[in-house]
């Protein structure tokens, strides 16, 4: 029996969630995220401000260059976590198959509940009229056998899409694509397979076996598989998570410095931004750094009080870098990882508000 899978994911959320509340700001270019003069990020983009060019994870000081007529304003994590409750709440009304990816994105198993929504078309427009009746939001859907293909089906469907691969229609859904689509090809391995005259996922799926071997070593066997539309990934609905981080690798070494600082107060904006998306705290902060002659080390500091702040995850990283550059050391990498993770806002969060 074919599976039916649902990827929802809430259109420019952050951004999204300010224009509801703040109903003048319909309409206009919004970047959620830090000042621009404390180094900070943007969160999210309205799709007003994406037209100009904005994306997440993007200086903001990049951001009002590109947009200068953008409202800047500070994350509220509290709010976000609130509506994405409420969004999860009418997931789990419908299936207890539910797997949260972040506040603003869950995979749905609704195999054994599409039929009583006369199949799943209209299941999931159940989903999109609940989320826009209950919070004000648009939700992106995918629907498909997989969670690949359900994935990529509601980012081409962004914003407000409804995009439904039918069984036995994965291949041909997929085959035009871009390869950059499927999950784990980046822009290195985009580059990779360019080289080599692969181009869409039609060409991976066709492509010699042995040769993607060469390429991508034990890894290729699984990617082909994606590209054939074939994802027998199951719906968890328990993630632990491990841990949270973000590294760099610079287009040249690094001595100790301002360039490396910025790059050490850039990353800790990231990985508190990613942090607040998976809505935990962390109590362990780790240094990674890799030196010019390949040598890496990591320092890492722990402490009673969960935090999720970037001045806070800033300065722990701050301190251990403090500990580590002698005279003539140059790096190649640095990065940041917190762990010891755990659920819930002990406190409200200043994060990026300075």
């Amino acid at each position: 029996m074919s599976r039916t899978i649902v990827h929802a994911d809430l259109d420019a959320f952050f951004a999204a969630v300010e224009q509801i509340d703040r109903p003048e700001l319909r309409g206009k270019p919004v970047v959620v995220g830090g000042a621009p003069e404390a180094r900070g990020v943007v969160a999210a983009a309205s799709y007003e401000a994406r037209r100009f060019g904005v994306r997440s994870a993007m200086p903001m000081s990049q951001a009002l260059r590109l947009c200068p007529g953008a409202v800047r304003l500070p994350p509220r994590f509290d709010r976000y976590a609130e509506l994405s409750r409420q969004v999860m709440a009418l997931f789990r009304s419908v299936t207890p198959l539910v797997e949260p990816l972040s506040l603003d994105e869950a995979f749905l198993d609704v195999t054994e509940q599409a039929g009583r929504y006369d199949g799943p078309e209209a299941l999931a427009r159940y989903l999109k009229e609940g989320v826009k009746r209950t919070t004000g939001l648009t939700v992106s859907i995918g629907m498909g056998s997989n969670k690949t293909v359900a994935k990529i089906a509601s980012d081409m469907g962004k914003p407000d899409g409804l995009v439904v691969v039918l069984p036995g229609q994965e291949a041909s859904f997929l085959e035009p694509l871009p390869v950059r689509v499927l999950w784990g090809i980046g822009p290195k391995a985009e580059a990779i397979l360019a080289a080599s005259g692969i181009h869409t996922v039609g060409h991976l799926a066709h492509g010699d076996p042995v040769e993607l071997m060469r390429l991508f070593g034990s890894r290729a066997p699984l990617l082909q598989l994606m590209a054939q539309g074939v994802d027998d990934r199951p719906v968890e609905t328990v993630r632990e998570r491990k841990s949270v981080g973000a590294e760099t690798t610079f287009p040249r070494d690094l001595p100790d410095g301002a360039e490396l600082r910025a790059q050490l107060a850039r990353l800790a904006a990231e990985v508190a931004r990613r942090l607040a998306e998976e809505g935990v705290k962390a109590r362990t902060v780790a240094l990674k750094l890799r030196y010019s002659d390949f040598r890496m080390i990591t320092r890492q500091a722990s402490r009673a009080e969960p935090m999720a702040d970037a001045e806070e995850i800033r300065g722990m990283a701050r301190s251990l870098l403090a500990k580590v550059p002698r005279q003539g050391d140059h790096f190649r990498l640095i990065g940041i990882h917190c762990s010891q993770l755990v659920v819930g806002q002990e406190r409200q969060s200043s994060f990026w508000q300075r």
